[in-house]
């Protein structure tokens, strides 16, 4: 039983073939069309249509061959790029007669599509098209024929890379052996390959019909590859507004395929996702979102879909909590977020702070934002934390553990209760976050990233900082166990380590062993060094979405906490050195 079941089905005759069509939604609402690829039938897109269709009208095909859609007769020949624009340009005119549709494409469903809006016929019916996982032919033509004939280092490794991911191109232009495969071992395997290697969760997908569509599905490669990679067309432009959505590990597609494709779709919208191909399957929820608000931008008659600021095409609609959200660092980088259009949850447990973050986190171009109110250390208050998180929002994509408290002082005047204090917020705050948030984002399988706020004292010994570097030092290391741990999930780990840098957090530090005169004195003339320094939080921030961009494992932000990590590992001795001089407060 899948979500499909309950949908509309018609049948449309076009080419020799007769095409299942089947539709969700009002047909009064905008018509999306969702393409599906190889080796798939149109139950890929069967989440995503469950999404849409309440706010359109939402139309999946059975691509000739595959399905319940009948298969041309010869096989040879009845899978040109042409006919595949007959067949959509025959289910356009029957769902939509009217008013243009809105295109989605994945994988072979994309490479087709790209043909549908480039070329002149179809002019007029299509409004919109979101790419995903698969490019126009004509334009990698192009992409190869430029590293041809201006090859230098970097293009001739692109080419490699991308001749390697293209692997099985080569093999289903062999002749029979695909077939003999697909009906026979490999399309028993495929279900659990699918879910072994791309995390993709059954629910009536693949179907009954995988064996005979991936046999016939081979023609789609053998009738237009060749032909086109030889003899790319020169007036391949989008003549509609285009979205692309590149999954960041996807093993069959380099990203660098896209990297020139504003020549050829001058109103292009990019999005990047942390996940691997089938992205129908595994973020349903993502695509969902950004067809939708692209579409409705479309029919608005808006270019743009929201965010533009830097790595808008990266954190577009992700959902990022950030602790210590309050102020500092934390409010820093729920901005920078908010900025590159995701969704934020700030917390922090100032509520007023908290929701005074939402608030403008919502101006600066957050499509969402929410304050929560919670003190880190609470382990209880953290479950339920987490546990509304989830059934509000969503599982979070990015966690940023950033509170924490400062503490100075000798050891020994270091009392048991302050040890406690510092370490409950700094290290058991990140452990409580990683380990329920960390949880949800590793049972999703979808990959995520973790961010954990150590500090340059992590690695830098003082005489002044022993618990507040203690708690530091092990957040760096929880984090790089993490990582090591998560990596097979796809979950990134970054120990963001940030040094002298000018937020409150000295002006409500601790100092033990004086008295309360005397602490106000210290935390004032801090406060007054830290000023001077003048490194803002906001390059913090922006050094938290780049950790998380690249899946860095611990990036010293300032000058001096880059200085002081290398000088950890090639001359710590002179750290330790440099550890004995008393401070000056």
């Amino acid at each position: 039983m899948t979500v499909l079941d309950g949908a509309r089905e018609r049948r449309v005759r076009t080419g020799g073939v007769e095409l299942c069509v089947a539709e969700l939604g009002d047909p009064r609402q905008p018509t999306v069309v969702l393409v599906h690829g190889y080796p798939d039938s149109k139950e890929v897109w069967s989440e995503v249509a469950a999404r849409l269709a309440g706010a359109f009208h939402v139309v999946l095909y059975d691509v000739r061959g595959h399905g319940r859609s009948t298969a041309p007769s010869p096989l040879r020949g009845g899978f040109t790029l042409e006919k595949l624009t007959d067949d959509f340009l025959a289910v356009a005119d029957a769902v939509s007669p009217d008013r243009p549709v809105h295109l989605v494409g994945h994988d072979w469903g994309s490479v087709q599509s790209w043909e549908f809006v480039t070329v002149k016929r179809t002019e007029g019916r299509i409004a919109s098209f979101t790419s995903m996982s698969g490019p126009s032919l004509d334009h990698f033509g192009h992409w190869i024929d430029k590293r041809l004939k201006r090859p230098t280092p970097r293009r001739v490794g692109q080419l490699l890379g991308q001749g390697a991911k293209s692997w099985y191109v080569y093999l289903l232009h062999t002749p029979v052996l695909p077939e003999l495969a697909w009906r026979g071992p490999l399309g028993k395997c495929w279900p659990g390959i699918l879910e072994r290697v791309e995390k993709v969760p059954g629910g009536g997908y693949p179907t009954a019909s995988l064996p005979s569509d991936a046999a016939h599905g081979a023609w789609l490669y053998r009738d237009n590859v060749q032909p086109r990679l030889r003899r790319p067309r020169e007036d391949a432009y989008a003549h509609v507004p285009v979205q692309l959505i590149t999954p960041l590990g996807d093993a069959f597609l380099s990203e660098r395929l896209y990297d020139d494709l504003e020549l050829w779709a001058p109103r292009l919208t990019r999005r990047t996702l942390p996940a691997k191909h089938w992205v129908p399957r595994t973020r349903p929820d993502r695509l969902a979102d950004w067809i939708t608000e692209f579409v409705t931008a479309t029919e608005d008659g808006r270019s743009g879909t929201g965010a533009n600021g830097k790595h808008a095409d990266r954190f577009g609609g992700q959902l990022v909590l950030v602790t210590g959200a309050g102020n500092g660092i934390g409010r820093a980088t729920a901005f920078a977020f908010a900025e590159a259009g995701a969704r934020v949850v700030a917390v922090d447990r100032d509520a007023e702070a908290a929701a005074r973050t939402a608030e403008l986190s919502r101006l600066i171009g957050a499509p969402a934002a929410w304050a929560e109110t919670v003190d880190v250390s609470d382990e209880q208050a953290m479950e339920k934390l987490a546990a509304r998180v989830a059934a509000e929002y969503g599982v979070v994509d990015v966690l940023v553990n950033n509170a924490g408290i400062g503490l100075s002082g000798s050891f020994f005047d270091t009392t048991p209760e302050d040890w406690k204090k510092v370490l409950d917020v700094n290290l058991w705050g990140v452990i409580h976050g990683c380990r329920l948030f960390g949880r949800q984002m590793a049972e999703r399988g979808q990959g995520g990233h973790i961010v954990n706020t150590a500090s340059a004292a992590a690695f830098q010994p003082s005489r002044a900082l022993p618990a507040y570097s203690t708690s530091k030092a092990a957040v760096l290391m929880l984090s790089e166990c993490l990582r090591a741990e998560l990596a097979d999930q796809g979950i990134g780990v970054t120990a963001i380590c940030p040094g002298l840098v000018n937020t409150n957090i000295t002006a409500t530090a601790h100092f033990a062993g004086v008295d309360a005169a005397e602490e106000k004195r210290r935390q004032q003339r801090t406060a007054r060094l830290y000023g001077a320094r003048n490194y803002p939080p906001e390059k913090v921030a922006e050094a938290v979405l780049e950790a998380v961009v690249h899946n860095r494992a611990v990036v010293p932000v300032t000058p001096e906490a880059r200085g002081a990590h290398l000088m950890s590992r090639f001359a710590p001795r002179v750290l330790r050195r440099l550890a004995r001089v008393k401070p000056p407060l």
